[in-house]
């Protein structure tokens, strides 16, 4: 499991493979490609090179090594790992918007970019 960072480098979620998961395990997203989609297979956004964004373009996470946007803060330590639940079966997912020019600043935050 990789940390995935919000824009205060604290750790916000958890990459397995393809899979988001929150930091209580519970499972959060997919990436299919470079897309993101959340439960329900609504598309919420794009990762590329190391940085999630929403569909303004705005950063809304990062990995260790991501860049392409804003400063980013050094990273915290990040805690255990919390044992990942079962991923539900794949939602059909929605068909993703024209991507939008990639931003140099700071989009929606982490909670409300996964939660959609």
């Amino acid at each position: 499991m990789e940390p995935i960072f919000d824009r205060n480098g604290r750790v916000t979620a958890w990459l397995n493979g393809k899979n988001i998961y929150h930091l209580n395990g519970l499972h959060a997203g997919v990436l299919n490609g470079k897309n993101v989609y959340g439960h329900r297979g609504l598309h919420l956004g794009i990762f590329d090179r190391g940085v999630y964004r929403d569909h303004r373009g705005g950063v809304v996470a990062f990995m260790r090594g991501g860049f392409g946007g804003p400063v980013f803060p050094v990273p915290a330590v990040p805690p255990v790992p919390p044992v990942p639940s079962v991923p539900p079966v794949p939602a059909v997912p929605s068909v993703p918007p024209v991507p939008s020019v990639p931003s140099l600043g700071w989009g929606i935050d982490w909670g409300q970019f996964i939660n959609a």
